[in-house]
């Protein structure tokens, strides 16, 4: 319907340009003969069609980008917060690549290499998955407890959990969560827990399997 729109519109506009041309070789062209003025030109595309619905883990017939909810969007999400989404960036405190990892928590994954890590994407995405996997494991107890929870102002959600774990450990996720919100650790640019559960919050992260001994292998 858009194409068949803008067809009738700028097909009669060419047209008239270049019967004027034709007639007129030798005179400039003035824009304002050829006026759209006044015309109704919708080139947008529809929001049908640019979102998705209800179908696609949005609740509330809520419309949202594509990736929405989604463990894809959680994880694009995350790493646009750390990073930019920048593979191959290094930060002024040492921590690497696209979801800004330090070389202690590479370790406890498997990974000893930080050079290696940093110029290897999909070294990069797998280091992600094995790292949510272990902090899930480790926070079962606690995802069980509090979810669904309003702790300082913030609804406790999976998703809200894991993030927080990533910026500042299980650790600290813990303690925020069992002091109720009176622990709130802040990293070195002043995130905090509490920021990463509301920011983070209701995606889908149940493809995340909680492993004790997740490591990463190529």
């Amino acid at each position: 319907m858009i194409k068949n729109s803008v067809k009738s519109i700028v097909i009669p506009f060419s047209i008239c340009v270049l019967m004027a041309l034709a007639l007129y070789p030798n005179a400039s062209l003035n824009p304002d003969m050829y006026s759209t003025k006044g015309l109704v030109l919708d080139y947008n595309i529809s929001e049908e069609v640019a979102m998705v619905t209800e179908d696609h883990n949005v609740k509330n017939n809520v419309f949202t980008p594509h990736l929405g909810k989604s463990f894809e969007g959680f994880k694009e999400a995350l790493a646009f917060k750390e990073s930019r989404g920048d593979y191959f960036t290094v930060n002024t405190l040492g921590y690497l690549g696209k979801y800004q990892f330090g070389a202690e928590t590479l370790k406890v994954i498997g990974i000893y290499n930080p050079n290696q890590f940093l110029y290897n994407p999909e070294l990069q995405e797998k280091a992600f998955i094995a790292n949510a996997e272990r902090n899930k494991w480790v926070l079962r107890k606690d995802i069980k407890r509090f979810e669904g929870k309003n702790i300082a102002g913030v609804k406790i959600t999976e998703s809200g959990i894991l993030a927080a774990a990533h910026l500042a450990g299980p650790g600290s996720v813990k303690k925020f969560l069992r002091s109720y919100g009176v622990n709130n650790l802040s990293d070195a640019y002043g995130s905090s827990v509490r920021y990463y559960m509301k920011k983070f919050s209701g995606y889908d992260t149940s493809m995340i399997t909680p492993d004790k001994k997740a490591r990463v292998t190529l």
